[in-house]
């Protein structure tokens, strides 16, 4: 009798773990695809290495994710740095769920399975688009257009690149040519970015979207000497002024200002950030790696975070999260919550003509005179340029350090 029931409790126990088992992401290559405006599919590939890591990719970028949870039928995939996440129920190796940025109010429908195309190569490509483009956002709309410049490589019908901006650019997109409509997109958990055109050897024209929340036409032509205006140029003091000033709570609610010891008599880079933008993500990563090999030679970072999250709790969280995620260890103080808007961040720095972008730099010498403001961020998918600003910097900041 007792073997019987011991063998009974035993058929149950099996039972139940079997009807209660959490289905897990599968191991292999998935596309995703974001449901957008105009019955457009903004998509990107990630690759499952196991049931707790993911890995995205953007042309040379790879995000790897680990913030992955699982509950009954559905999984969490929490996009590092970001706010962003995939919330989607698991069903037969496919994924059916929405891409949430709650601070925004930002639900994007999307779905993922096992395949490996990005984008859907129906014919070859006709024209090859490699080059810089003179490019023009909003071209119809004198309050809304902005110019930029269109960098971009093609192999075979492949393209990857990206446009800078006077503020910044927008990251590695990846895509095709098909035929003669180009698809590029990026995903990273702050940019749902999704850009395609009708192009000719020498001109594009087409649309941006950025989630399902925004759509713009763009026009570009091919202009290899095109180059944008000086980023140093963009933003400055105001007649009257030599320096700046400010005091703000970092993360233990103490006021941090310039006065503070910690910058007397050092060469002082300001950062105007925030956590949401990806800009101001790969400054980030690159100033805490200068400032750790650096800081000895009296050299100190602050940070300036001008938050969308809407409670000052919040704020911070996010704040913590990337400077954990990026090493940072130079002091981010809260300077705004509940919004980004330029205007209000001006006024907290009313010795600036205007804050421009996300981010924006202040280089102050040891006398605390601010000696140059580098507005928006030309991140690695810039390539040269990129390495060109790095060695810029370095070299401006050591001439500050001998002075």
């Amino acid at each position: 009798m007792k073997s019987y029931l011991a063998l009974l409790i035993a058929v149950i126990l099996t039972s139940c773990a079997s009807e209660t088992k959490i289905p897990k992401l599968e191991k292999g290559t998935y596309r995703a695809a974001l449901q957008i405006q105009d019955q457009k599919e903004l998509p990107f590939i990630f690759e499952v290495i196991n049931e707790n890591e993911l890995h995205v990719f953007n042309a040379e970028e790879v995000i790897k994710v680990h913030e992955i949870t699982y509950k009954n039928d559905s999984v969490k995939i929490q996009m590092p740095f970001f706010e962003g996440y995939l919330v989607a129920k698991i069903k037969e190796n496919k994924l059916e769920g929405e891409f949430v940025k709650s601070s925004l109010d930002r639900i994007v429908p999307f779905t993922a399975e096992k395949n490996t195309n990005r984008f859907a190569n129906t014919s070859k490509s006709v024209f090859n688009i490699s080059g810089n483009w003179e490019t023009v956002f909003s071209p119809n709309s004198e309050e809304d257009k902005y110019i930029a410049k269109g960098i971009f490589k093609q192999e075979g019908d492949k393209v990857t690149g990206t446009f800078r901006t006077t503020t910044g650019d927008y990251r590695f997109l990846e895509g095709n040519i098909n035929n003669d409509i180009l698809q590029l997109s990026t995903f990273d958990g702050a940019h749902a970015f999704l850009f395609t055109a009708k192009v000719t050897d020498s001109t594009m024209n087409g649309h941006f979207y950025s989630g399902n929340h925004w759509k713009e036409p763009f026009t570009a032509k091919l202009n290899n000497s095109y180059e944008l205006p000086d980023a140093e140029s963009l933003t400055y003091l105001k007649e009257g002024y030599e320096t700046i000033s400010f005091s703000f709570p970092d993360k233990n609610d103490t006021m941090v200002s310039l006065k503070d010891n910690r910058f007397k008599d050092k060469v002082t880079v300001v950062q105007i950030m925030g956590s949401w933008c990806p800009n101001c993500l790969d400054e980030s990563k690159y100033y805490s790696e200068y400032y750790a090999k650096n800081k000895s030679k009296g050299i100190e970072f602050v940070a300036l975070a001008f938050e969308v999250a809407k409670t000052k709790e919040e704020a911070f969280e996010y704040l913590n999260r990337l400077e954990e995620q990026t090493n940072i260890t130079y002091p981010i103080l809260l300077a705004q919550f509940g919004s980004s808007n330029k205007i209000s961040a001006q006024e907290k720095l009313p010795m600036l003509n205007h804050v421009l972008s996300y981010p924006t730099t202040i280089i102050l010498d040891k006398k605390g005179k601010v000696r140059k403001i580098h507005t928006g961020f030309n991140g690695p998918a810039t390539g040269k340029l990129y390495t060109d600003f790095t060695k810029s910097f370095d070299s401006f900041l050591n001439e500050l350090v001998n002075e």
